[in-house]
């Protein structure tokens, strides 16, 4: 997987308890936050999920049938 450099800014706080957990459990700070988000991510994958089904059930999103989508793709 290719890695890209990028800067942001973090609370003081946050950037004081990466430096203490990477010293101490002795990861790389930018292997920690790339685990730290790629987690958090799944998490908003699933609210994302969880209101999108919610958003069908209230009528505020329409499904496609998979004929429909066959038809129009001609399979």
């Amino acid at each position: 997987m290719q890695s890209l450099k990028t800067t942001f800014t973090l609370p003081s706080y946050l950037v004081q308890e990466l430096s203490e957990f990477s010293q101490e459990l002795g990861e790389k700070k930018s292997h920690m936050v790339a685990e730290a988000l790629s987690q958090y991510f799944d998490i908003l994958d699933l609210k994302l999920a969880k209101k999108r089904s919610a958003d069908v059930r209230d009528g505020k999103t329409e499904t496609i049938s998979l004929e429909s989508i066959k038809e129009e793709l001609g399979l």
